[in-house]
C-alpha cells in the first residue's frame, strides 16, 4: 500500500502538500502584446485565490513567461516550464500557432494543455489533441459559420472578401466559411492574408475592395483589425462587415480605427461587456470590477481580455477543486473533461461551460452584436455554430 501511495505521489508532478505549479506562455512583447492582458488577469486571479487559502489547501503558483507571440519561443519557454519548473499542467497559453507548436511535446511528456488561449476548433479534435481543451470561448470556426449564414440570409448571392492572418488562427475562419458555402466557396470568396510582422495591410484592403465583394470578414488580431476598419472607411468601402471576436475591444481596436469607421460592424459575444450599461448593476460585473481594482489595479477595465482571463482562471479553479487531493495528470484530465453546466458570472446568461470525454469544447454558444460608434449592442438569441 505504501509503495502504491509513494508511486502515486511521484506521478503528481509539480505538486507538493502546500502548492501546485502551473505554467503558461504569453505575448507580453511583440506584435500582439495587447493579449498579454490575459496572463496579467490570470496571475491576479490566482493571487486572489491564494490569499483566501488556495484550492483544497494548496496555493497555485502560476508561472507566466513571455514568448513574444513567436512559436519557437513558445516551445523554448514551455520546455523550461516542464523541465526546469516541473509544472503540473500548461494553462491558457496564447495563440493558435503557439499551442500547435507545443502540443506534441506536451503529449510526449504527458502534460495537460488546458483551456488554450485560442478559439481554434482543432484543439477540440480528440484524436490529434487528446490532452487539450479549446479555450473558454466560442471557437473561431463556429463563429465564421454564423457570419456566413447571416450574410446569406441578407443576400443569397453575397460575394465575400476575407482578410485573415496567415496561420492556423486565420485558416479556422476560412474553414468555417467553407463549411457553410460548400462548393460555392472558391467562386464567391476573395481572400487576402497578412503576416504578424507586416507593418500595414492597406494594399490587401484595396485589393479586397476591388473584388466587388459586398461582405467583408476581418479575421485579424487587434492591430490589423483596427487598420482594416480604418482603411476600408478611408477608401469609401462599406460592405456588410464582420469582425473576429478576438478584436472587438473598444480601447485597442475601435477607438484607434476611429469610432465612426466601425459603425454597423457585426461580431459575436459570449461574455458580458463591462462597458455595456445593461450590466451596470449586475452582481457578476460588480464582482469582476472589485477583483480588477484590487488584484490588477494597473489594468484598463475597458479591455475585455481581462474578462476572458477571469473566466479561464475560474474554470481551471473548478477543475482543480474537483480533483481533490489527486492531482495526477490522469485525474486532472478526467476532471477537465467532465465539467457539467458550470455557470461563470462573466459569461452571457444562458451560456454554460460543459465538457465530456468526447467533447473538449467548453463553450459553443454566442450572440450577435453590432457596433453603434460607442459600444456594442447585442441582438437576437444565443446561437451555436457547431
Amino acid at each position: 500500500m505504501l509503495a502504491a501511495s509513494s508511486l502515486h505521489a511521484a506521478e503528481m508532478r509539480g505538486v507538493s502538500p502546500g502548492e501546485i505549479k502551473i505554467g503558461q506562455t504569453m505575448p507580453y512583447s511583440g506584435p500582439v502584446s495587447a493579449f498579454g492582458a490575459l496572463g496579467k488577469g490570470e496571475v491576479g486571479y490566482f493571487k486572489m485565490l491564494n490569499e483566501s487559502g488556495g484550492i483544497n489547501g494548496r496555493k497555485v503558483d502560476l508561472i507566466s513567461l513571455d514568448d513574444s507571440y513567436a512559436p519557437p519561443k513558445a516551445v523554448e519557454q514551455t520546455r523550461r516550464l516542464v523541465e526546469s519548473d516541473e509544472v503540473a499542467l500548461i494553462f491558457s497559453s496564447i495563440g493558435t500557432a503557439q499551442n500547435t507548436a507545443i502540443a506534441k511535446y506536451l503529449q510526449s511528456k504527458n502534460i495537460p494543455q488546458l483551456f488554450v488561449g485560442s478559439g481554434a476548433s482543432k484543439f477540440g479534435d480528440i484524436a490529434q489533441y487528446p490532452q487539450a481543451t479549446v479555450g473558454v470561448q466560442a471557437p473561431f470556426r463556429y463563429e465564421a459559420r454564423l457570419y456566413a449564414r447571416y450574410a446569406l440570409k441578407q443576400n443569397p448571392n453575397a460575394h465575400f472578401a476575407v482578410l485573415s492572418q496567415n496561420d492556423d488562427y486565420g485558416r479556422d475562419y476560412l474553414a468555417g466559411l467553407k463549411d457553410v458555402l460548400g462548393d460555392k466557396y472558391d467562386s464567391v470568396v476573395t481572400g487576402a492574408t497578412y503576416e504578424v510582422s507586416d507593418p500595414t495591410i492597406d494594399s490587401q484592403i484595396v485589393k479586397l475592395k476591388a473584388s466587388g465583394a459586398d461582405v467583408f470578414v476581418i479575421a485579424a488580431t487587434p492591430k490589423f483589425a483596427a487598420q482594416a476598419i480604418r482603411k476600408s472607411h478611408e477608401i469609401g468601402w462599406r460592405p456588410l462587415t464582420f469582425l473576429s471576436s478576438t478584436a472587438v475591444w473598444i480601447s485597442t481596436v475601435m477607438k484607434p480605427a476611429g469610432p465612426e469607421a466601425g459603425v454597423g460592424i457585426i461580431s459575436t459575444a459570449y461574455v458580458k461587456d463591462p462597458d455595456d450599461p445593461a450590466w451596470d448593476n449586475d452582481p457578476g460585473v460588480k464582482g469582476w470590477r472589485a477583483f480588477m481594482t484590487k488584484y490588477v489595479p494597473e489594468a484598463d477595465q475597458h479591455d475585455t481580455n481581462y474578462v476572458n482571463a477571469y473566466n479561464s482562471a475560474m474554470t481551471l479553479e473548478a477543475v482543480l477543486k474537483a480533483c481533490g487531493d489527486d492531482l495526477s495528470t490522469e485525474n486532472i484530465l478526467k476532471q477537465a473533461f467532465a465539467i457539467h453546466d458550470l455557470t461563470l458570472p462573466m459569461l452571457l446568461p444562458g451560456i454554460k461551460v460543459n465538457t465530456r470525454p468526447t467533447d473538449h469544447v467548453p463553450v459553443d454558444q454566442m450572440q450577435f452584436m453590432r457596433f453603434n460608434g460607442k459600444s456594442w449592442d447585442r441582438f437576437g438569441d444565443l446561437e451555436t455554430g457547431n
